[in-house]
């Protein structure tokens, strides 16, 4: 896998260093750009969070990607940038990380990820 910040191995490498709670959550993401739309061909999260998503792609793409996602969740819709975390070449999957999110996007995405709790 390579990531975007690699963390020297040692028994802290493996504490999860997420900042908001990640539950697994299966929907459609677009990509707004149609360069990446075609790229991508069809993708869909594998989980969410209120910091970020990973997506299954038929299409992988460089750590540090900027991506711009379009999905509609629990009836929300969002259009959000993100930054390519991670990548997983092997399950075709990627890691997006949120960036520049707004305090009622962020609010939302928080209210959608508790929703998927009860």
């Amino acid at each position: 896998m390579k990531t975007a910040d690699a963390v020297p191995p040692a028994a802290t490498s493996y504490a999860n260093r997420r900042a908001y709670e990640r539950m697994s959550a299966r929907f459609d993401v677009r990509f707004k750009e149609a360069r990446d739309a075609a790229r991508a061909l069809h993708a869909y999260s594998l989980n969410l969070s209120a910091g970020g998503l990973c997506l299954r792609t038929s299409r992988a793409y460089d750590v540090g990607a900027r991506v711009q996602l379009q999905m509609r969740v629990e009836g929300e819709d969002f259009e959000l940038e993100g930054v390519v975390s991670w990548v997983r070449d092997d399950a075709e999957a990627i890691g997006v990380r949120f960036v520049d999110v707004s305090s009622g996007d962020q609010e939302r995405l928080q209210r959608v990820v508790s929703s998927f709790k009860r």
